[in-house]
């Protein structure tokens, strides 16, 4: 695991990540996503008696401040709420007339606007009962905001206090898009020309290639492209109340799955849950019923998969190089690797393998060499294995997939992928529990 002290730092980057955030039109995206904000608004009022009523509040990365504004309507005595980029400007410019022509009066002298980095020294912030945030990337953690999350949570929540969100489950699974990968491959392919108007480009073909497919691609997508669905028991959680800072900066997760088609996996879908529950956060196994209905609250989950309602996170797909060929009820095992880089995001490491004995430990893993990973460069290729490395804040988009345009009676042989015979399918079911 990557150190504290020696993790790469984002200082560098951040007068463009702030500036983006002070942009109107971004801020508007945000607050235009009807899941995001309705759900945020609906944890918070729903645990209003519990977690917000005459409670000091911290809003962290308040952006347009609509989680305050939410804060103060479910009764919080005071909301502090901290913005590092100028928006902070234009929402204490929205606070401070509060209350003119009768407008948003509840507002009026309930929020302090700060226009700071939550990691800045002697902030005027008072030790808070709440924090409320909006800390979530691509694949949960990218731009790194999580960690300025647990930053306020370690140095200004009071014990027992309450996280809003209170925990987020990482999701991943194989995929099949055939267009998606060819499309790719075409753009990798112009490189490949040795008379582009008498040049000879094909010099650039596997630099070109490599490039292309090192891109995460992010957009909606065909839930039915997935070639197995994971459960709840296949995410990998990240709980707020007690993950710590180093913990964000190096995280491994594992998976097996067993494959419900034959057809080729073209890569790896990645997205995430959100849970927003009240303390208490440990284990109230040992508590009476009476004790549990005094401290119980609502807990609302939301999810970004590609079954749910749309949100502006959407979804993310890594893309190997060469597809693999899988069968159904075959058992596909691997590990993603996630170590933070200094562009407020991740390096993402995948090995994949269809026998199991053949991975590496990923905590053998060399990342000494940023341009030529030792990693892909002394991989042998094997039938049964697939590596890949990609950089998360590279990202494409690609926004070809409209639930609305879906036609009626599709199936699985549409997109390429092939179900067993029923007595197969049938025993698939218990591979899966004996696999597990």
């Amino acid at each position: 695991m990557a150190s504290e002290d020696k993790s790469p730092g984002v200082e560098h980057r951040d007068p463009q990540y702030f500036g983006y955030y002070a942009m109107l039109q971004h801020q508007q995206n945000m607050l235009q996503d009807n899941v995001r904000t309705s759900t945020y608004r609906s944890a918070i009022l729903l645990n209003g008696p519990r977690c917000f009523q005459d409670k000091l509040v911290m809003d962290v990365g308040a952006g347009s401040g609509i989680l305050s504004y939410f804060s103060v309507q479910s009764g919080a005595k005071h909301v502090y709420a901290v913005e590092a980029s100028a928006m902070a400007k234009k929402m204490d410019r929205l606070v401070k007339t509060a209350g003119q022509n009768g407008k948003n009066a509840f507002l009026k002298d309930k929020i302090t606007v700060i226009n700071a980095k939550i990691e800045d020294a002697d902030l005027p912030i008072p030790q808070v009962d709440t924090i409320v945030s909006e800390p979530i990337g691509v694949l949960l953690f990218h731009e790194r905001m999580l960690e300025s999350y647990i930053h306020a949570r370690d140095h200004y929540l009071k014990p027992g206090g309450a996280l809003f969100p209170s925990k987020g489950g990482i999701y991943l699974a194989p995929f099949t898009d055939a267009t998606l990968w060819t499309e790719t491959m075409a753009k990798a392919r112009f490189w490949e020309q040795s008379e582009f108007y008498g040049i000879d480009l094909s010099s650039l073909y596997q630099e070109a290639k490599t490039e292309m497919f090192g891109m995460p691609v992010v957009g909606h997508f065909d839930p039915r492209q997935l070639i197995t669905t994971p459960t709840v028991m296949d995410s990998y959680d990240v709980d707020f109340a007690t993950v710590t800072l180093d913990q964000l900066k190096d995280m491994t997760i594992p998976f097996d799955w067993v494959s419900g088609y034959t057809g080729l996996m073209h890569g790896i879908a990645g997205w995430f849950d959100l849970t927003f529950g009240p303390p208490p956060y440990h284990d109230t196994a040992n508590l009476t019923p009476e004790q549990r209905n005094e401290m119980a609250g609502t807990t609302i989950d939301m999810s970004t998969g590609p079954a749910a309602e749309r949100t502006h996170w959407q979804q993310v797909r890594f893309l190997f190089k060469e597809p693999l060929a899988v069968n159904a009820t075959q058992k596909i095992s691997g590990w993603m690797r996630c170590i933070v880089n200094d562009m407020r995001s991740y390096t993402i490491f995948v090995e994949v393998a269809l026998d199991k004995s053949k991975l590496t430990d990923p905590a053998t893993l060399d990342t000494s060499n940023t341009d030529e990973y030792t990693f892909i460069k002394e991989f042998k290729h094997d039938p049964l294995v697939r590596r890949g490395v990609w950089e998360l804040h590279e990202q494409t988009y690609n926004y070809t997939y409209n639930p609305d345009m879906v036609q009626p009676g599709h199936q699985p042989e549409y997109t390429c992928l092939y179900q067993p015979d029923q007595t197969i399918m049938n025993d698939l079911m218990d591979s899966y529990q004996d696999f597990c």
